[in-house]
């Protein structure tokens, strides 16, 4: 099952905060990181990929992006 990391509407670095609090708690597994801004895609694919972590899809959507991230 994927841990869901709704960020949509705020604005960097919380995004990117709440993935990698949720990376620390969890360890391994899939999360599904949903923003709103192209700043938020990016950063967040590059701080997960800097804790190790896989940026396994990025899909764009009417709400904005939805990256999901695995290790």
């Amino acid at each position: 099952m994927s841990i869901i990391v709704d960020a949509k509407g705020l604005s960097c670095p919380q995004p990117v905060l709440m993935t990698l609090n949720k990376i620390k708690e969890i360890k391994k597994g899939e999360i599904i990181v949903k923003v709103d801004t192209d700043t938020s895609k990016e950063n967040v694919s590059r701080a997960a990929q800097s804790q190790g972590w896989e940026v396994a899809d990025i899909q764009e959507n009417k709400e904005g992006y939805q990256l999901t991230i695995r290790k």
